[in-house]
Parts: C-alpha cells; sequence; structure tokens
C-alpha cells in the first residue's frame, strides 16, 4: 500500500513536471515566432506606411537681405553693362555733330581749314603734308583748292568715309592707300591731282607742281620717272596742259622700258615725242 501510494505521488509529480516543460516549450515558441514577425514585417510595414502619407508642401525660403542686395548688385550690374554697349555703340556710330566739332578744332572761327589748320591736322594724324594719301583723302572730299578744306567739303567726305575723329582716320588710312591699287580709281585720282593742284585762274599745271605732282604718283611706280623728270628740266616747257598730263599716264602704263613698242607715228602729244628722241639720243651718247 505504501508503496502503491509512492508510486502513484511519483507519477503524479511526473506528470506536473512534463506539463510544465511542454507549456514552458510552448511559450518560448510563441516568443521566436512573434520576434520573427516583427522582425520581417516591421520594417517594410514601416516604410510602406511613410511611403502612402502624402509628402506636406515645400514651404518657399523668404528672401534674406543678402539675397535682395544680390539681386540689386545684379540689376545695376545689367543696367551698366547695357550702358557701356550703348556707349561703345555710338562712339562707333558716325556722328555729324562730333565731325562738325572736329571740323572746327582746326578751322578755328573759319569755315575752312587753312595751311595752319592743315599742317595740325596733318600731325595729329601722323601724316606728312606731302605724303600722297593726304591727296587720296583730298579726293575722297572733293577738295577744289589744294591746302584748305572747306566746311561743305569736310562734312560730305568725311561722312562717306564715316570718320568723325583723327583716330577714326587714322585707322582709315590703310584703306585710303589702298585705294591706290586700283587702276581705275588710281586714274580718277590722277586726273583729279591736276585740278586741285593747278592755279583756278590757270588752265595749265606749272613745271615745278606738275613734277611735284608727278613724282608723288609716278615715282615709285614707274622706273623711267627719273629719267623723264630730268628731260622736264631741261626742255622748254614751262607749263603741262590736261592732254599732256593724261597722256603721260598712258605711257607709263603701256610703253615698255626700250621704248620700243612707241610709235612715232601714233596720237601722243609733242612733250612724248620729244622725250623720247631725246631718251634714244642720250642712251646713244
Amino acid at each position: 500500500m505504501h508503496s502503491d501510494a509512492s508510486n502513484f505521488q511519483l507519477n503524479s509529480h511526473l506528470s506536473t513536471l512534463a506539463s510544465i516543460h511542454k507549456i514552458y516549450h510552448t511559450l518560448h515558441r510563441l516568443v521566436n515566432m512573434d520576434s520573427n514577425l516583427t522582425e520581417d514585417v516591421g520594417p517594410e510595414t514601416h516604410g510602406t506606411a511613410c511611403c502612402s502619407r502624402a509628402m506636406p508642401p515645400r514651404k518657399k525660403r523668404r528672401p534674406t537681405a543678402g539675397d535682395d542686395l544680390s539681386a540689386k548688385k545684379s540689376r545695376q550690374d545689367n543696367v551698366y553693362r547695357k550702358q557701356e554697349t550703348l556707349q561703345i555703340q555710338e562712339a562707333k556710330a558716325f556722328s555729324s555733330k562730333r565731325c562738325l566739332e572736329w571740323f572746327y578744332e582746326y578751322a578755328g572761327c573759319d569755315d575752312v581749314v587753312g595751311p595752319e589748320g592743315m599742317e595740325k591736322f596733318c600731325e595729329d594724324i601722323g601724316v606728312e603734308p606731302e605724303n600722297v594719301v593726304m591727296l587720296v583723302l583730298a579726293w575722297k572730299l572733293d577738295a577744289q583748292s589744294m591746302g584748305y578744306f572747306t566746311l561743305q567739303e569736310w562734312l560730305k567726305g568725311m561722312g562717306s568715309l564715316q570718320c568723325d575723329s583723327n583716330e577714326k582716320l587714322r585707322n582709315s588710312l590703310d584703306y585710303l592707300r589702298s585705294v591706290l591699287n586700283e587702276a581705275t580709281s588710281f586714274k580718277l585720282i590722277y586726273r583729279y591731282a591736276f585740278d586741285f593742284a593747278r592755279e583756278k585762274d590757270q588752265r595749265s599745271l606749272d613745271l615745278n607742281t606738275a613734277k611735284c605732282m608727278l613724282g608723288l604718283l609716278l615715282g615709285k611706280t614707274w622706273p623711267l620717272f627719273p629719267v623723264f623728270n630730268q628731260f622736264l628740266e631741261q626742255s622748254k616747257y614751262k607749263v603741262i596742259n590736261k592732254d599732256q598730263w593724261c597722256n603721260v599716264l598712258e605711257f607709263s602704263r603701256t610703253i615698255t622700258l626700250d621704248l620700243s613698242n612707241y610709235d612715232e607715228d601714233g596720237a601722243w602729244p609733242v612733250l612724248l615725242d620729244e622725250f623720247v628722241e631725246w631718251y634714244k639720243d642720250r642712251e646713244m651718247s
């Protein structure tokens, strides 16, 4: 009896321990499952929740005092740049008013630039008065008297050149020189030089003036000019008329250096017939 009671108590005790152990393992498994569920689902659920919420509207940043100053400075810089651009454009553009003021720098109280003003003008543009480019400039101005530029000639001629200052004219000197390289323009300038240089009450050009003008126009391009100049110096001629003047240019362009293609029976003026005869006699002696 005692043994049976003891076995019953032992079995009861073991059954209780087994139940407790089973409950423990069940609880432990549940805890682990809950933990795994939290780890697997929590972040994704959190991310989904964050994404599902609408983003709040972005507030505009209020401009600070520094921003206002920077914007104001930028506007001022734009205004200054526009003003500078306009000033540059105005400086480049031809101005009749500026051209008129420029004229009176050399004319003084008169309406014509005379010899004194012309000398200062040549000095300011860096050109000698006897330079051929001054003859080209006079031709561009259609000046009627050597050593003088009238107000009307100045405004019309400088306007055609778009020059209203010494600087602009200096920048145009190369262009004026280049005009001499064009045959048609050179011929016009050559013919113009005769009327420009002669005394207005005379139909012909005095010999000394003619030699100077010929030297200016042909001295560097016609190899026979030094010999022709010698001929004029020892000749009987005191003046050169317009026909003789124009034929000298044609002679210089068409007759060879040895004069072999010169036709004595051609329509050349007597002046050139005498030059050819004098030159051949000189070569033979």
